[in-house]
């Protein structure tokens, strides 16, 4: 999944980036208010973790000019403010979730996790598809109740894979939301990876669950 990280102190940027990197997320950063609402706009972001105090225009203006151009990705707002004011400033501007620092990382990923679910439509915290389910705090795989190891790459693309199961995912689709903007999407790394997921989710397994859409990319169902 992939993470937008507007914040403008690079203690605390580099914090929250190598944090979420380390639980397989795949994250681009900005340090100022316009450098954060345009890539916002050009990007195709999961989630949007958006600082108050940003140079050039904060926090509050970028979710409400997002909002403002209908674009619904889910917003988790930081600040060193914890007044009752500030924070419905910030939900009104548009954001999901607020969350003051200084903060847990454990908090900021279960509040990640949790606008994630909503997003999809979910209750519970485990994705499931047939006899193949997957924990995103533990980042756990099981297949017919079988543990199944992946190494993280591998993992990133199934996660998008389930939060997206039942629709066509695009190779550009795949590349944007599991490899950072410095991929080089020249390279034939998601076919390899899912080839890799195929031999171990589905080789030894029925159904399958992993279908290629000819000259589109990839889609994970039930058939």
């Amino acid at each position: 999944m992939r993470i937008l990280v507007v914040e403008d102190r690079p203690e605390v940027a580099r914090f929250i980036v190598k944090g979420l990197r380390e639980e397989l997320y795949a994250v681009d950063g900005a340090t100022t208010g316009p450098e954060g609402l345009s890539m916002a706009q050009v990007g195709d972001y999961d989630a949007i973790v958006l600082d108050v105090m940003l140079p050039g225009m904060n926090g509050f203006d970028v979710a409400a000019a997002l909002r403002q151009r209908r674009i619904s990705t889910p917003i988790l707002m930081l600040t060193v403010k914890d007044h009752v004011e500030d924070k419905v400033r910030g939900l009104d501007a548009g954001a999901d979730d607020y969350l003051v620092k200084p903060f847990a990382f454990a908090e900021l990923l279960a509040r990640l996790r949790a606008l994630l679910r909503r997003r999809d439509g979910q209750a519970a915290a485990d994705l499931r598809l047939a006899d193949l389910a997957m924990d995103p705090v533990s980042h756990r795989v099981q297949r017919a109740g079988k543990p199944v190891e992946l190494t993280q790459r591998e993992y990133a693309l199934l996660e998008f894979l389930m939060r997206n199961r039942g629709r066509v995912c695009t190779r550009t689709a795949i590349i944007e939301h599991v490899w950072d903007m410095n991929f080089d999407s020249n390279t034939n790394l998601v076919d390899v990876h899912i080839r890799n997921l195929r031999a171990k989710l589905d080789d030894a397994f029925s159904p399958k669950l992993i279908h290629t859409v000819r000259g589109v990319g990839y889609v994970l169902r039930e058939e």
